[in-house]
């Protein structure tokens, strides 16, 4: 391989691995990807909560009651305050009951 044949390949090999830098970069991670969430409580079915299922609980999958008022599910973004259940409208912050 002579000189002008390695720089030729150089400057190709750099301009692919910026090219592929630039890409990754403003790819978006995979939060963003699936859509932004919030925390919603007194929504989540018995057992199926996200989260933060009061006193005698670990997390997830821990709620006793369907529509518990201290347990969250994810929702997306903008949509929990609209939630109607039996028990109220879902909530951004623990139900106190």
């Amino acid at each position: 391989m002579n000189t002008s044949q390695l720089t030729l390949t150089l400057a190709t090999l750099a301009a692919l691995t910026t090219g592929a830098a630039l890409a990754q970069s403003t790819m978006p991670d995979a939060k963003s990807a699936a859509g932004a969430k919030e925390r919603c409580y007194g929504v989540a079915m018995a057992g199926k909560n996200d989260c933060a299922a009061g006193p005698g609980t670990t997390c997830a999958g821990t709620s006793k009651m369907d529509y518990q008022a201290n347990a969250w599910k994810y929702v997306p973004a903008g949509t929990c305050v609209g939630i109607k259940t039996p028990s109220g409208m879902g909530s951004l912050q623990p139900v106190k009951g």
